[in-house]
């Protein structure tokens, strides 16, 4: 009879520890929006660079002048990432060629205590500073675009910008002074990284980016004018000059280092379209092209920004624009 007291109790037990096992095994794993916890990492103190980035330095841009000054100091690491057919026609003495979607790789193998900066270089300030905005994110703090690309370090390569700047009238006529509402506050974007902190959310994303490149993040102006109700197009400069000299039609204004939070219009960003950020030259465009598209949302800096759009109205009004004075001149190697 005691024995098979035991035997019961033994049976009851495993039983009882079955149970249990498979209500934690059916037990939801608590769901996250990965976007909005990487919005709130990014905003936070927490952050790699301990700060709302996007909101306080954004852009972190270093002109030609400045790269050229602190490497005849050795003070700044150079990275080309131009294509190498490119890069082997004249560049930077000490700059070093990478693909786009090596850069991490490669900048994670570099001492970068020796440098006081580290210069991303392209073709005209647009890609580098697509690249050097995930790369502040991620912490690395010394990062800047290097201005206007190689456009400004010789003639010889300013082709781009003085193309862009060439037919930088095309849609002056076409430019509104009607203004558009935003929109009320929505969903952030979804995201299916796996990950659950906003560290690791980050990384991944940042991979992401970084390997598909800057086409994805990039758009034209024609594009964008050929299919102005395919985009929400984001004018990405102070009100006053929304109003005058105006903006592409439809376009909504949002204010550098004040819009783009959560605690004030991030979450009037659609994730249902595309969206079309421009601002004078595209290369701050291009730095919040980087950070919405880690979020998830499908941003896209619009190419040249208003000096490829309405360039003599920017004249005259003192706005930033590319011109011969922008090209020093510089010696390069091959």
């Amino acid at each position: 009879m005691k024995n098979w007291k035991l035997l019961l109790l033994s049976i009851l037990c495993v039983s009882l520890f079955a149970t249990s096992c498979k209500k934690d095994e059916d037990e939801p794993v608590p769901q996250i929006n990965e976007s909005e916890a990487l919005a709130t990492y990014l905003e936070s103190a927490n952050s790699p660079l301990k700060k709302d980035y996007v909101n306080t330095d954004m852009p972190s841009i270093i002109g030609a002048t400045e790269v050229k000054t602190l490497n005849e100091t050795g003070q700044v690491y150079i990275i080309d990432i131009r294509a190498a057919a490119d890069f082997a026609t004249g560049y930077i003495h000490n700059a070093h060629n990478v693909a786009v979607g090596d850069v991490l790789t490669h900048i994670k193998s570099v001492n970068l205590t020796a440098y006081t900066k580290v210069a991303i270089v392209c073709y005209t300030g647009q890609t580098a500073g697509y690249v050097a905005s995930i790369l502040r994110l991620l912490g690395y703090d010394k990062v800047f675009s290097m201005k206007w690309g190689m456009c400004s370090w010789h003639s010889d390569f300013a082709s781009k910008w003085n193309t862009a700047i060439a037919n930088g009238n095309a849609y002056a006529s076409q430019f509104s002074t009607t203004a558009t509402a935003k929109g009320a506050a929505g969903a952030m974007p979804t995201l299916s990284t796996g990950k659950t902190t906003g560290q690791e959310i980050l990384e991944a994303r940042a991979a992401t980016l970084l390997a598909e490149g800057f086409g994805a993040g990039s758009v034209s102006n024609k594009t964008v004018f050929d299919n102005l109700s395919t985009y929400y197009i984001v004018n990405y400069w102070p009100a006053a000059q929304y109003d005058d000299p105006g903006h592409i039609p439809g376009a909504t204004q949002y204010t550098p280092k004040e819009s783009i939070k959560l605690a004030a219009d991030l979450k009037t960003l659609p994730v249902n379209k595309p969206i079309a950020i421009y601002c004078y030259t595209g290369q701050t465009s291009a730095f919040l092209a980087a950070y919405l598209r880690l979020l998830g949302y499908d941003a896209k800096s619009l190419l040249y920004g208003a000096n490829g759009m309405i360039y003599d109205m920017m004249v005259a009004k003192s706005m930033t624009v590319f011109s011969d004075t922008q090209i020093m001149g510089y010696e390069y190697d091959i």
